[in-house]
Order: C-alpha cells, then sequence, then structure tokens
C-alpha cells in the first residue's frame, strides 16, 4: 500500500519510527515531512498529507503530531479527507471499516510507540464494509461536504 506520512517537529520521532517499520513491511512511503524537531506549522503538513491522499497519489495517510488534534483538524479542510485522531485499534479499524477514514491522526506525546504500530496495524488493515448503511452514511457525509 502507498501511504503519505507526515508529523510537525512533535511527532517526528514517530514518524520516521513508522515509515522505517512501514518500509520493512513492504509499504511505499512518501514521507511529506517534517523531517527535524525544529518548530514547524502543523496545518502545512497535514494539508500535504490530505491532499496525496485525495489526489490518489497514496491511499492512505498518517499524521503525527503532539496531541493528533491540530493535524486531525487541519486535515479535514481539506475536500474529501477523512481524517480522524485514534489512540486505540479497535477507532482505527472503525473508523475505516464504518467511514471510510483514509487519514490516521496520533499524538506522539498521548501514545506509546508499541500501541501506535498497533493502531497504524489496524488502521492499514481495515477495509470500508460494502454494507449499505455505512455507504449511506458516507453518501451523506460527502454531500454535505459538497455543499460547503
Amino acid at each position: 500500500m502507498k501511504i503519505a506520512l507526515g508529523a510537525d517537529h512533535r511527532g517526528v520521532g514517530y514518524k520516521n519510527a513508522l515509515a522505517e517499520k512501514l518500509r520493512a513491511g513492504g509499504h511505499e512511503v512518501a514521507d511529506l515531512g517534517t523531517h527535524d524537531t525544529e518548530p514547524t506549522d502543523y496545518p502545512d503538513v497535514a494539508m500535504a498529507v490530505a491532499k496525496h491522499v485525495v489526489s490518489g497519489a497514496s491511499e492512505r495517510g498518517i499524521l503525527v503530531c503532539g496531541s493528533a488534534v491540530g493535524v486531525s483538524v487541519a486535515a479535514n479542510k481539506v475536500r474529501g479527507a477523512r481524517a480522524a485522531t485514534c489512540h486505540d485499534p479497535y477507532s482505527a479499524a472503525q473508523g475505516v471499516r464504518h467511514d471510510d477514514m483514509n487519514i490516521l491522526c496520533m499524538g506522539e506525546l498521548v501514545i506509546g510507540w508499541k500501541l501506535a504500530w498497533e493502531v497504524t496495524a489496524a488502521f492499514l488493515g481495515a477495509t470500508f464494509s460494502d454494507e449499505p448503511r455505512f455507504q449511506r452514511r458516507l453518501d451523506k457525509v460527502l454531500a454535505a461536504e459538497a455543499k460547503t
């Protein structure tokens, strides 16, 4: 799977570790920054990842900042991005299965590395359900988004 990764200065450690582990697992990784701990503005990276995913250049995206809240808010400003903060495997998988979530957001200051990897694996291992109720709900979200 092709995955776009991004982080601000508070999430660069996990982003780098994720990139390494994902590549080792056979995934293609587009690392969209940041690449050091110099303070950076999270909206720049979050929107770059969201645009990468929405354009089809990557199938999914993963964003990391201190709490995950800022990158989630910013990524969702890109039409077609469905980003959510998830700090447990259930929510990460369920977000894909029921809501067609395409961008996972995690906080490096919130969860430990082992759990972050478990959340990532759950997110990447899930697929959107073909049950009509989930498609109907997604269609409502997409229709509302089209009006904004």
